[in-house]
């Protein structure tokens, strides 16, 4: 474990393991406002290349403290990059986190080897795919018999054991198998650090902002790094979001794996690996 200091003086949470690889992998968690949550894809790779995972500005480890932007969020990951021996890394961004990692990638293209964009929502408006999002959402917490608490929790304040349980009966949502998805979104939530609501509001607009006020398909024309797109197949949020962002891209290749959700190293481990290991 070590704390890189950004240029304005904020401490993030780092780790890191594994070894062999040209560039080291880091590891961008979704969110935004969470923690990083993906030890499992660090274990699944680390025989294959050096990982390093971190906790974003304001979130688990790292320090508790603004501002919360996407252009301060990029400046911290390149905090985390110039903190490593390796000039370049690959990059692997999760949900929210891979629309950081794209961003990163637009900003400091020379310093990104390669990139895996995993279930990550696309460079379309949101309202392309929020709102069929939100109804599978509710469907399937319904069909768990969850939609009233749910509801009521998502309408009012929260004490934080409310958070984690409004949390977790969203998360089981994210994975394929009802039988398995409580416990899959209670490990997710096992420690509870708790969510940075100020930071995930935040970082919410200025995406929505972004997306809506520029030609983001055009703009990652010029990216020149090579990118691997992951879908699950079963992920609630909807894959045609992501068409217009492969289709742009000049390097991308983009798997889908069967029977996965949100979170798809959880539910094919070594499908994914195989996907992940061949790509770096």
């Amino acid at each position: 474990m070590e704390m890189v200091h950004t240029d304005d003086g904020v401490r993030l949470w780092t780790d890191r393991t594994g070894r062999g690889g040209s560039h080291p992998l880091v590891l961008c968690h979704g969110g935004p406002g969470l923690w990083d949550y993906l030890g499992d894809v660090a274990a699944l790779l680390g025989d294959v290349t050096e990982v390093v995972r971190w906790d974003q500005r304001g979130c688990g480890r790292s320090e508790k403290k603004g501002p919360y932007t996407i252009a301060r969020s990029v400046n911290d990951l390149d905090a985390v990059r110039q903190s490593l021996p390796a000039r370049r890394i690959s990059l692997f961004g999760h949900s929210w986190g891979a629309m950081l990692a794209l961003r990163y990638a637009l900003s400091f293209p020379f310093a990104v080897e390669k990139l895996i964009y995993v279930s990550g929502t696309g460079v379309d408006p949101q309202e392309t795919w929020q709102q069929p999002f939100h109804h599978a959402v509710e469907e399937r917490i319904a069909a768990d018999g969850n939609l009233g608490r749910w509801r009521d929790l998502s309408t009012r304040d929260r004490s934080r054991e409310e958070d984690r349980e409004w949390a977790i009966l969203q998360w089981t949502t994210d994975f394929a198998d009802p039988s398995t998805a409580r416990a899959h979104a209670e490990k997710l939530a096992t420690p509870w650090p708790g969510v940075n609501h100020e930071a995930a509001d935040a970082l919410n607009a200025d995406n929505a902002a972004y997306l809506r006020d520029h030609d983001v398909p055009d703009v990652c024309k010029v990216i020149p790094v090579p990118v691997l797109i992951i879908d699950g197949d079963q992920d609630l949020r909807p894959r045609r979001a992501v068409d217009s962002l492969e289709a742009t891209l000049p390097d991308v290749r983009r798997v889908t794996i069967r029977g996965a959700g949100h979170s798809p190293w959880v539910e094919d481990p070594d499908g994914f690996r195989e996907i992940v290991a061949e790509f770096l």
